[in-house]
């Protein structure tokens, strides 16, 4: 972009809407926590899964959500759908990332106690939960305004 294309972009810029203040929400799981570090309202998501070693997240789809993890310390797996409809599941690597596609079935699982980074598309949709350790529904976006989320 030239210094001209630049000054032009930077006249329509709404600098009433920069913020400069940090922003966490924590949000408890039966399975651990999530620090949500992204505001609502923007067209992505980045959150820390903090996960207990032996617990795990619910077998669930995503109707309107993409998801990518990382592993930043301890143990963890995927288990996910693979192309042939079968569930198999992968030891998360460091230094590598995994991708969930729209529909695809995937659960987490903390090996040890375990952080993962999950960036994502907006929490829009329904997560269908297919399998849970802790009896939760399928959440959906007019859950996701409880506190909760229907859990405790």
């Amino acid at each position: 972009m030239g210094n001209d294309q630049l000054g032009q972009f930077l006249k329509t810029v709404d600098k009433s809407k920069f913020t400069n203040k940090p922003y966490i929400k924590k949000l408890e799981k039966p399975w651990g926590y999530e620090l949500h570090f992204v505001p609502e309202g923007l067209p992505y998501m980045g959150k820390l899964l903090h996960i207990q070693a032996g617990k795990r997240l619910s077998l669930q789809a995503h109707d309107a959500k993409l998801e990518s993890w990382f592993l930043l310390n301890g143990q963890a797996a995927v288990i996910w759908e693979n192309t042939n409809g079968d569930l198999v599941e992968t030891k998360m690597e460091n230094e590598v990332g995994y991708t969930c596609n729209l529909g695809q079935k995937h659960r987490l699982m903390g090996i040890t106690d375990c952080g993962i980074l999950e960036v994502s598309t907006p929490e829009l949709g329904n997560t269908y939960r297919l399998e849970d350790d802790y009896a939760r529904p399928t959440e959906t976006e007019e859950m996701r305004k409880d506190p909760n989320r229907g859990w405790k």
